[in-house]
């Protein structure tokens, strides 16, 4: 039976039943937004929904926030509340403290505005007031015992776990790269974690690299480099996520470049992260990236089905829930492509069995995930994997479920086969008929080999995450 909407739940508890509608507001933002403007703008908000949902106040820390939030995010907030309850619903901002209310009821806006090239997100509240002070901007629950490991993030973790212990020495900068939400930002933050914990005086910094961008726009212009400097080339250790941003800022680039020698020179430890390998990255200069490339660099892939149903268990766990075993593999088997998605699916499921009163069950995944579920299931076919593979790879269709065997068409067949079982839910045999009948002992080789040979060759890797994000949309 198809869900009700909001509206036509007022017979359940006001304050629960509205923050279960909050709580699905803030899912989708998760899953729609970058991880840093996420954390920064959202995470931190609290919100009072009236009894009869025609109200939502959020209460935020300063007027520098609500100014920021009512400007960047107010209009998707307001639409994707209507779009939930199913009717109109004013959106109120409110300064916590001062309980003083700014009132706006805001129409959806097309798109949010985005920052000028090289005037990113202005910095979070308080940074100019403690610009004194040394602040680490480390986030204490990201620790290595808190992330899951296992093939997809091993290489990765063992390296950061290497320089968080012996800093300055080998691999010298990290580079970490993989598509979003597969755990970068995690594994930076624990090397920090563990730094700190074993030597307190050491001087780490996580940024973002649009934080970079903005101080050093803020250097130019106030003039006050020499501060910039004196904050950046003493660091024991620089995490910086997000390296890419860096494109097309050419005096970003240059002071970064500055920095890097400066830290490298005084043995200090520098660990990047990027949304693909350093050769890859554009508008880069290349004294950058030949900089980026010379420690090492490792990538994180999408988590296999048991580090995802770890995951799930681990995180519903750290929310005080717990997810039985066939529901965690039922939702890692429908959510693969990473962490922060499978956070997103277990947010909704709980969200929707708190609303409704119900115990996480199979059938209650498959209702509070359905939009998700229909999309997969509509974007998604074995098809539509074999053709997109053949366009890529220049060949016909047809070369797929045909006998002939020559490498330029043995290879794309066997990644046609490897992303069927990686992103339907067909079982072997089922690929196998579908690729001109072959055995299914055909099809276990070719996924084998071609999820061997990813962890390998950062070229088959790179293309594999190309052909993954268009499958997608």
């Amino acid at each position: 039976m198809p869900e009700e909407p909001f509206s036509s739940r007022h017979d359940h508890d006001g304050s629960d039943a509205g923050q279960g509608l909050w709580q699905a507001c803030v899912e989708q933002l998760a899953q729609d937004l970058p991880e840093q403007q996420f954390n920064t703008w959202i995470k931190p908000l609290v919100a009072q929904v009236a009894p009869d949902f025609s109200k939502v106040t959020l209460l935020v820390a300063n007027r520098f926030k609500l100014d920021w939030i009512r400007a960047q995010y107010a209009g998707r907030i307001s639409a994707l509340l209507e779009g939930l309850y199913g009717q109109p619903v004013t959106l109120e901002l409110a300064l916590a403290q001062r309980e003083s209310v700014v009132r706006t009821y805001v129409r959806p806006m097309a798109a949010e505005p985005q920052p000028a090239a090289d005037q990113p997100a202005p910095p979070v509240a308080g940074d100019e007031a403690q610009a004194g002070a040394f602040r680490t901007r480390l986030n204490p629950a990201l620790t290595f015992e808190t992330l899951v490991e296992g093939t997809a993030n091993r290489m990765a973790r063992s390296a950061a776990m290497h320089v968080a212990g012996s800093p300055g020495h080998l691999y010298n900068p990290l580079f970490i790269y993989g598509g979003v939400g597969l755990g970068k930002t995690h594994l930076v933050h624990a090397v920090g974690n563990k730094l700190l914990q074993d030597k307190p005086d050491a001087k780490v910094l996580y940024i973002h690299a649009e934080q970079f961008v903005s101080d050093v726009v803020k250097s130019y212009q106030r003039r006050t480099f020499d501060d910039f400097k004196a904050r950046y080339h003493s660091l024991d250790l620089l995490l910086i996520d997000d390296v890419q941003f860096f494109a097309n800022k050419d005096r970003t680039q240059e002071e970064f470049f500055n920095a890097f020698e400066a830290l490298l020179a005084k043995k200090s430890h520098i660990v990047m992260t990027s949304d693909t390998y350093p050769k890859g990255l554009a508008n880069i200069h290349e004294r950058l990236v030949s900089r980026f490339d010379s420690g090492l660099t490792v990538a994180i892939e999408p988590p296999e089905l048991e580090m995802r149903v770890a995951i799930l268990i681990n995180k519903a766990r750290a929310e005080s829930a717990e997810m039985p075993e066939e529901v965690a593999f039922f939702v890692a088997k429908n959510v693969r492509s990473n962490v922060r998605e499978l956070e997103g699916a277990l947010r909704k499921i709980l969200a929707y069995s708190r609303f409704n009163q119900k115990e996480v069950s199979i059938q209650l995944a498959r209702e509070a995930l359905r939009d998700l579920l229909s999309i997969q299931n509509r974007q998604i076919s074995v098809e539509n994997i074999q053709k997109t593979v053949a366009d890529y790879y220049k060949i016909k269709v047809a070369d797929m479920y045909s006998k002939k065997r020559p490498a330029s068409i043995a290879r794309p067949r066997q990644i046609a086969m490897y992303l069927a079982k990686e992103l339907t839910q067909k079982s072997l045999p089922e690929i196998g008929e579908l690729f001109g009948g072959r055995d299914h002992t055909t099809v276990l080789h070719a996924v084998r080999k071609i999820a061997g040979e990813r962890q390998q060759l950062t070229e088959l890797n790179q293309q594999l995450h190309v052909l993954e994000q268009t499958l997608k949309g």
